[in-house]
């Protein structure tokens, strides 16, 4: 018995239908398929892209770690790169005659008592006034807080000579107590303004739950704000221990002349007819190390901080 007219066209729909749906899904597979494909070959160009910049952004670095260890008389025949086919020439001897020197390494430690005390001053102070700042009511808080705000568009370079003239006045000019001041001073308006915005953000329910317990604002600040803050406080830190310890300006003018910091021991050292690559070398790469040691060790804390920050 044959079909009816209308079964037939039922199974004609039925069938186009089918196929119309496989035709777009199958289309939509290919072109999906497509785009992993072609974002899979973006990333991995830009992955590669990357790791070059990388490579070229550290090649001086290579260059001062080599240098440091390789003769001045060879590096006088040719370049550092020289080392790569010949690795025998390189020698510690460049080392041991900077350690041998007796201002290279006093520099150091009086970088040192420089930069850690400049540091922990900026920290602590930062911290009390950015919690004040953020979460305690006294008259003129507002206009203080932009009179700091303002403060970080200063040059050092405008407060070098009336702060020299205050510090001859009082006894402190050439000496590491008024270079850690100086640097205090500077580093202060912009620890307070990263400290009092990242202060800000923490809940008030949070701290008014303290106080209901019993927290005075001492207590509630080392307790709940310091905790918090944490990233925040790592990352000024950082910020802070670099500018002073590769400083050389400020060391220049307020340091001690007879017992001065690595920066400006090293431009010292520097010879009337040649750049002394044989001292410079070494020396600059171990000032550059500290740096590196201190930032890799709070490496997370720095991230978290920057994108707590961005985040907010």
């Amino acid at each position: 018995m044959s079909p009816s007219k209308s079964e037939r066209t039922g199974s004609t729909v039925g069938a186009g239908s089918t196929m119309g749906a496989g035709s777009t899904v199958g289309a939509g597979s290919t072109g999906s398929t497509v785009g992993r494909l072609a974002a899979r070959a973006a990333g991995g160009a830009l992955r590669v892209f990357l790791v070059l910049a990388a490579l070229f952004w550290l090649v001086p670095t290579l260059g001062l770690l080599i240098s440091s260890f390789v003769s001045p008389t060879d590096l006088n025949k040719g370049g550092w790169w020289q080392v790569l086919t010949a690795p025998s020439r390189l020698t510690a001897g460049n080392y041991e005659r900077l350690l041998a020197n007796d201002t290279i390494t006093g520099s150091l430690l009086n970088t040192v008592a420089i930069a850690v005390p400049a540091t922990l001053l900026v920290l602590v102070l930062g911290a009390f006034a950015g919690y004040a700042f953020a979460w305690l009511e006294f008259p003129g808080r507002d206009w203080l807080f932009l009179v700091v705000v303002g403060l970080l568009v200063v040059p050092v370079q405008v407060a070098l000579i009336p702060v020299s003239e205050l510090f001859g006045s009082i006894g402190l000019f050439e000496t590491t107590a008024g270079v850690v001041l100086f640097h205090t001073a500077f580093g202060l308006p912009f620890a307070v303004f990263l400290l009092r915005n990242f202060f800000a953000e923490i809940p008030r329910e949070l701290l008014e739950a303290a106080r209901l317990d019993g927290a005075g604002e001492l207590r509630l600040f080392a307790r709940v704000v310091l905790p918090l803050g944490g990233p925040a406080i790592a990352s000024l830190g950082i910020f802070q221990f670099l500018w002073v310890w590769n400083d050389m300006l400020v060391a220049l003018v307020f340091a001690d002349s007879a017992n001065p910091p690595v920066t400006v021991a090293l431009q010292q050292q520097v010879r009337q007819f040649g750049n002394n690559i044989d001292v410079l070398a070494p020396g600059a790469f171990l000032s550059m190390v500290v740096p590196l040691v201190v930032f890799f060790a709070f490496q997370r804390q720095f991230v978290t901080g920057v994108m707590a920050g961005a985040i907010k």
